[in-house]
């Protein structure tokens, strides 16, 4: 492997780098975006229960908040509620859409890099291959009386770039895929966890008395 890399030459680095960069990303992205990491199953069951009779207090929606991205999304809600008791459903409802995207934020991070990844290398390695046959090219004789068998064996070598671009863009863009999938399924699951949570929070939210006209 390493003769393979040396004699690709210089233009083989930039995929070695991308390659090193994008196995980060996959594993980083793996390990966050775990299930039980971003939606703790039994959470939002816990949370209904908490606000059956009455909104917890503040400290208790903070560590729910730093317990996960689901629990951030519904204390969100629950600080909106806390804090403003004549919150409308649309003030509500704004609120979750903030933590929302901030949510969606934070499960996106890297992805973009990755999808860099999978679409650069190809043409790294495309632009490898081609350095190296204006190399090859260039060192033939005027006289065009080169060894064939050599200007044959330089072509494979130049053929190393573009085949180790699309080893690292393969899977990379499979997993980009498979991460942005994963995204979309969580971003659905919050959304869905907050729809549930929305009505039971306005239970207690002040109702404030329509205005009536002076006769």
């Amino acid at each position: 492997m390493l003769s393979i890399i040396q004699a690709a030459g210089w233009p083989i680095w930039p995929l070695i780098l991308c390659s090193v960069v994008g196995l980060a990303l996959v594993i980083e992205r793996l390990v966050s975006l775990r299930a039980r990491r971003i939606m703790p199953p039994a959470l939002l069951d816990e949370v209904l229960t908490l606000c059956r009779t009455s909104l917890p207090s503040m400290d208790v929606v903070g560590k729910l908040a730093e317990n996960s991205l689901l629990g951030m999304v519904l204390a969100s809600g629950l600080r909106a509620v806390i804090a403003e008791p004549r919150i409308t459903e649309a003030a509500l409802r704004q609120a979750f859409e903030t933590a929302g995207r901030a949510a969606a934020h934070q499960l996106e991070r890297y992805l973009n890099t990755l999808g860099t990844i999978a679409a650069a290398a190809p043409l790294l390695g495309l632009l490898g291959t081609v350095v190296g046959m204006i190399e090859i090219f260039g060192s033939q004789p005027a006289s065009g009386a080169g060894n064939p068998a050599a200007l044959a064996h330089g072509i494979s070598i130049a053929l190393y770039n573009t085949a180790f671009g699309l080893i690292i863009a393969i899977p990379a863009l499979m997993f980009y895929r498979y991460f942005r999938g994963l995204v979309d399924r969580h971003l659905l699951g919050l959304e869905l966890a907050a729809e549930r949570l929305l009505p039971q929070l306005m239970r207690f939210a002040v109702r404030v008395p329509p205005a009536t006209g002076s006769k």
